[in-house]
């Protein structure tokens, strides 16, 4: 989702769509739902890398959208940071049990 996310904010930086209420129209999507994609942005550029890095095992999300979401909120990218450290272990104890 990090990835669609760049993709549609390049598109809409190089004005191939006007803005984010376009994006949702050409994809059927609310403009809520393009939100939360390109909130995924807000995360601290490390953070970002990290999650692009991350393999889906058996076609399972490493660490889910919404985890990510509530990383983006958590602040400053210093607490980003702690926020992603913590839904990283949640995320490794739930899929080794």
């Amino acid at each position: 989702m990090l990835a669609l996310a760049h993709h549609l904010q390049g598109a809409i930086d190089r004005g191939l769509v006007a803005d984010r209420a376009a994006v949702a129209r050409k994809l059927g999507l609310t403009r809520a739902r393009v939100t939360q994609l390109l909130d995924l942005l807000l995360l601290a550029p490390d953070l970002q890398l990290a999650v692009l890095a991350l393999e889906a095992v058996d076609g399972a999300e490493p660490m889910s959208e919404r985890a990510l979401r509530a990383v983006a909120h958590a602040g400053s990218w210093v607490e980003q940071r702690v926020a992603f450290s913590v839904q990283a272990v949640a995320t490794a104890r739930a899929s080794s049990t």
